[in-house]
């Protein structure tokens, strides 16, 4: 009986799917262009597909868009006047129930080397190797670190704490590696990194988990440029590695594993998630400005970006609203309604293309983006709001792991997939492209039905599938190096 379930929902999904998620949130609203570094760019939440991770699901929200290895010398520091957050609702009210805070602070070392008859302080990033202990940071000129802090819900009511640590480090903060300056710099970049992997007590329990917070390899996948010139490419051409816009452009990662059941509420076992960045209300310029304070911050925080699903805001949400979704919050999502009900995707396609957008209103979507899927993903009590759904049941569900997984997530009949969630893997340009012109509906290709164009293989051209990933924690791969020399 569960089987069939689950396979009426795979038809419905398939049916349904996805306008909303043609490429990743990069400077996706006006306001955010000028805070790149509370910039979200993608948000993912899956059942953990490590070995012998089963019961964790693994959080990423990645930041600053487009880094290009070779930015230096001052490389891609977080905000530390930001506070970053992985928001969790698992009663399906559309309000926080977890909240994961994190927030940065950055030292400057002031190295100085002799010349001449002075001491100057050097410009550089760093003076030497660095690596591959955590704590080997010498000749590293400026350092980042990170408290992580949770807000959650017990028999008492609400309380916020700070993460416990494992007790083999002595530091009351999480350590952030440096940024990947090159191969001569650091050897073995990816161990380095690894030895930043913590892990931590989760208050009001004794369960733990885990959490990692540094450069990755952006996992996007996406014919960028070509998608936003007027979709300048072959829509049902073959896919190819090289058309990867974001190949050589790195991301700043949250990325947090928890135990499902902290995450959860009673017996209900889909979690719905989003990241959110908040700033200081005020930021006035010193006119003498320092390493630490080249501004000053006061009032409240306000959220500046939000990101669940991929890119909500940016090719959906229209732009005099955009500004208005990356301060809102799910609760409040009725005031977007339209954007669902009416995507204008399909008919810039139309425009482009000459082809017929599947018939309106698109009621399917409102069950995708804002309920959750009946026997898939919907909270029992839901209250309609745009964010990333989960079903942690794993019994129901089982996980697939690397190498098992269809790039299609639930249109290939993968239920673990996007939009159940999203995993590093799950191409969702593809899944769009396809499901925005209706390639599941029943009668998807014929002439005078709802989806006449919907037979046709839509693709960005860009080769998306699970290995461009790691099957282990922090899944995402290696950055990419700014010199990809060893020296000498």
């Amino acid at each position: 009986m569960k089987q069939q379930r689950m396979g009426s929902v795979a038809a419905l999904v398939t049916a349904a799917c996805c306008t909303l998620a043609t490429a990743s949130s990069h400077r996706e609203a006006p306001g955010i262009t000028s805070m790149p570094k509370v910039d979200a760019t993608d948000f993912y939440m899956f059942n953990s597909y490590e070995s012998g991770r089963d019961g964790y699901v693994t959080i990423v929200a990645n930041y600053q868009p487009f880094q290009t290895p070779y930015g230096g010398p001052n490389f891609f520091q977080m905000d530390p006047d930001a506070v970053y957050e992985i928001n969790i609702d698992n009663d399906g009210d559309a309000r926080p129930d977890v909240v994961f805070s994190f927030r940065f602070n950055n030292v400057s070392k002031d190295l100085s080397i002799p010349v001449g008859n002075a001491t100057v302080p050097v410009a550089l990033y760093n003076l030497g190797m660095i690596g591959p202990a955590a704590s080997a940071t010498g000749a590293l000129n400026i350092t980042e670190s990170y408290n992580v802090s949770v807000s959650y819900e017990d028999s008492r009511g609400r309380k916020r704490s700070a993460l416990a640590r494992d007790p083999s480090t002595n530091s009351l903060s999480f350590r952030k590696p440096a940024d990947h300056v090159g191969n001569k710099t650091f050897g073995d970049y990816e161990a380095y990194a690894r030895n930043h992997i913590s892990t931590f007590t989760l208050p009001g329990s004794d369960l733990t988990g885990r959490v990692f917070v540094g450069q990755r390899k952006d996992p996007f996948i996406v014919n960028l440029g070509e998608a936003f010139d007027l979709v300048n490419l072959n829509p049902v051409g073959a896919p190819d590695a090289k058309a990867d816009t974001l190949a050589d452009d790195n991301v700043t990662s949250i990325i947090i594993e928890v135990p499902a059941s902290y995450l959860r509420k009673g017996t209900e076992k889909v979690i719905g998630g989003w990241t959110t960045a908040s700033l200081p209300q005020s930021r006035a310029l010193r006119r003498v400005p320092s390493f630490d304070t080249p501004a000053f911050g006061t009032g409240p925080a306000v959220q500046v970006s939000r990101l669940g699903m991929p890119l909500v805001n940016e090719l959906v949400i229209g732009v005099r609203d955009k500004n208005k979704f990356n301060g809102s919050l799910p609760k409040d999502d009725a005031q977007f309604l339209t954007y669902v009900t009416n995507p204008t995707l399909p008919e810039i396609l139309k425009i482009l293309f000459g082809v017929t957008p599947p018939c309106l209103p698109r009621n399917d979507l409102v069950a995708i983006f804002l309920t959750g899927l009946d026997g898939l993903n919907k909270p029992a009590n839901v209250r309609p709001a745009e964010m990333l759904r989960l079903n942690t049941d794993t019994v129901a569900i089982p996980v697939k792991p690397k190498g098992m997984q269809n790039r299609l997530g639930v249109l290939g009949g993968d239920l673990q997939g996007f939009p159940n969630g999203r995993r590093p893997g799950d191409d969702v340009v593809d899944i769009a492209l396809r499901a925005v012109m209706g390639a599941a509906i029943p009668d998807a290709g014929q002439t005078g039905g709802c989806a006449p164009s919907g037979a046709l293989p839509y693709t960005d051209g860009a080769l998306c599938n699970d290995s461009f990933f790691d099957d282990s924690f922090p899944y995402l791969r290696t950055p990419v190096s700014a010199s990809p020399n060893t020296g000498g």
